[in-house]
């Protein structure tokens, strides 16, 4: 299977170690940086608002329409703003986890998608190795032979 090409405005992934917001009113604004991020997403897709909406519909197993993607975009609209689960709808139909990235770092965290799980997967079994290999050698240093063999 090929792999996805990434969307020619993906947002780069970040290796920085996301910090968790502790600060008072440190999420202060996420609201409006969530309809920027719908309107980024919607503005960056190629393909007609009724279309996104239709497979929206399909995951979700409800109506979504253009219209309200559209009102879950404008910052005016404060009475449209988009439920967790429209909005991850609208992430996995438009392929831009990357944007769903930069909203989740503010709370400490970062999202792999798919098999790139397996590259953390890697780092662990690397660091695994070594923790291993460091014990080995803390073994070996004060092991002696048993009972005399050569």
């Amino acid at each position: 299977m090929a792999k996805a090409k990434p969307h020619p405005d993906q947002i780069g992934f970040c290796f920085d170690t996301p910090q968790p917001a502790s600060m008072p009113a440190a999420l202060a604004g996420l609201e409006h940086q969530i309809c920027g991020a719908v309107g980024m997403i919607l503005n960056s897709d190629p393909r007609p608002r009724e279309i996104i909406a239709a497979e929206m519909s399909i995951l979700l197993g409800d109506d979504v329409s253009r219209a309200m993607l559209d009102a879950y975009s404008s910052p005016a609209r404060e009475g449209h703003r988009v439920s967790l689960s429209r909005f991850l709808a609208l992430v996995a139909v438009s392929k831009r986890h990357d944007v769903l990235d930069t909203l989740i770092r503010p709370i400490g965290a970062a999202v792999l998608v798919g098999e790139e799980i397996q590259t953390a997967r890697l780092g662990q079994i690397d660091r695994q190795m070594q923790a291993l290999k460091e014990e080995r050698q803390r073994l070996a240093a004060r092991a002696p032979l048993i009972r005399g063999g050569k």
